[in-house]
């Protein structure tokens, strides 16, 4: 039996409010916390909490409706929680600002401008209003817009919040029509190995090695070096106004390169049966990260987050889940015969020192991901891996087509490379 999620997504923004109601809207975070802890209080006293909605709301300096979403939050902790201080109050009671929570079109209204910008408005107190334009990642400012346009899309409650001090919006969206498949109902696993100028990847079903592709974008790492070197030319010159200048056009390149590149990555997975796309989980990789300033740089502009995201939100719009993965070791261990060593690895080029198998070693890496994820996510065995499919590459080029391949590294023995059609964008 199949197993299906309804596609449900939160959505992060910083709020551009446009006006000097900055101030309302933490006076309102404020009374919120108040509602909340005035609420847990009610119901130690034992209050009956049908009674508690009403009781609030009499003195509650806040929309209704947020009053009434508050006032729902607090009690759920109440049915979570049993330990209480020693003053006789509940553990868990809010120090600070708390969120306003408030559901679509009653505590707050979102609308798109003659710009392209999403206005929100949202009711900080009774006739009161904080207004604004949201401000955000570009993937989410995409779905937010796509439910505004959209009919299988719709907005639920959301919370304005302050985090570090900064106002935001975190919304919840609900696609009516899509769903998005259980990772363990899936018969195929896509290992997708990112790296700096490229990104490999392996569908591996029971049967073995379905496919394999390696993408390359080697333009994202020459545009970064060259916008580097014009920004650092600017900044000695003292022109900060071109430096900002020049850091938002790199932004806004590869932001556009790595939607074209996950686009293709969800494009090529479709093919498969039931697939499921998994990560590595890179979180803790920059905090090890130290080899001298320049490649310090480098390795901490990679873009694994951004990339993994893109493909991760494009993935469950068409039903197709991810899952994530321990990269211990991943681009040291022999696909075949398991060996793990350093050494095995030079650059693109892998050559396993105990069996003799030689690979691209970012197809080799992806291999390994999509192995961890089989064993991971399903209840089925791990194919036997006696030989690899040949090495296929392509390369993106900026109008969203695909160049047929070269080979670029010659000193690699044991795979070959060959062209394909590449998915428009």
């Amino acid at each position: 039996m199949t197993n299906e999620q309804v596609l449900v997504k939160t959505l992060d923004f910083q709020l551009d409010i446009q006006s000097d109601n900055e101030g309302l809207l933490y006076d309102a975070s404020l009374e919120a916390r108040r509602v909340y802890n005035e609420t847990i209080r009610l119901a130690k006293q034992g209050v009956d909490w049908d009674d508690i909605p009403d009781r609030v709301a009499d003195d509650a300096d806040l929309v209704k409706n947020t009053t009434q979403r508050v006032v729902a939050k607090a009690l759920g902790a109440m049915e979570n929680y049993y330990e209480y201080d020693d003053f006789g109050l509940p553990s868990h009671t809010k120090d600070g600002a708390y969120p306003l929570r408030a559901n679509y079109e009653e505590g707050y209204n979102l609308s798109l401008t003659d710009d392209g910008d999403v206005s929100f408005r949202i009711s900080a107190k009774p006739y009161k209003h904080v207004k604004g334009v949201l401000e955000g990642d570009d993937a989410h400012l995409d779905v937010l817009k796509t439910a505004l346009e959209s009919d299988e899309w719709k907005i639920g409650t959301a919370e304005a919040l302050f985090h570090n001090d900064n106002a935001e919006l975190h919304v919840n969206v609900t696609n009516t029509e899509q769903t998005v498949r259980d990772k363990q109902d899936s018969r195929t696993v896509v290992g997708v190995d990112v790296n700096e100028d490229n990104v490999a990847l392996t569908a591996l079903s029971k049967g073995g090695v379905e496919d394999t592709l390696v993408i390359d974008f080697p333009e994202i790492k020459f545009e970064r070096h060259r916008y580097f070197t014009m920004r650092k030319r600017v900044q000695n010159a003292g022109k900060q106004s071109m430096h900002d200048t020049l850091e938002g056009r790199e932004e806004r390149f590869v932001r556009d390169r790595l939607h074209k590149v996950s686009r293709h990555i969800v494009e090529w997975s479709r093919q498969f049966e039931k697939p499921c796309i998994v990560f590595e989980d890179l979180k803790e990789m920059r905090d090890s990260i130290d080899y001298g300033t320049r490649m310090n740089r480098r390795l901490h502009h990679l873009p694994f987050r951004f990339l993994q995201f893109y493909t991760s939100y494009k993935a469950s719009f068409g039903g197709i889940p991810t899952g994530w993965i321990d990269p211990y070791k991943t681009s040291q261990r022999c696909p075949l015969c398991g060996h793990a060593e350093r050494a095995n690895r030079n650059k693109k080029r892998f050559k396993c020192r105990s069996c003799g198998h030689q690979d691209h070693s970012d197809r080799g890496a992806s291999v390994n991901i999509a192995v961890k994820g089989i064993e991971k996510h399903q209840d089925w065995n791990v194919p036997a891996l006696n030989s690899l499919p040949q090495v296929r590459k392509v390369r993106r080029q900026a109008s969203g087509a695909v160049d047929a391949p070269t080979v670029t590294h010659d000193a690699v023995r044991g795979y070959q490379t060959d062209g394909i059609v590449g998915v428009s964008d």
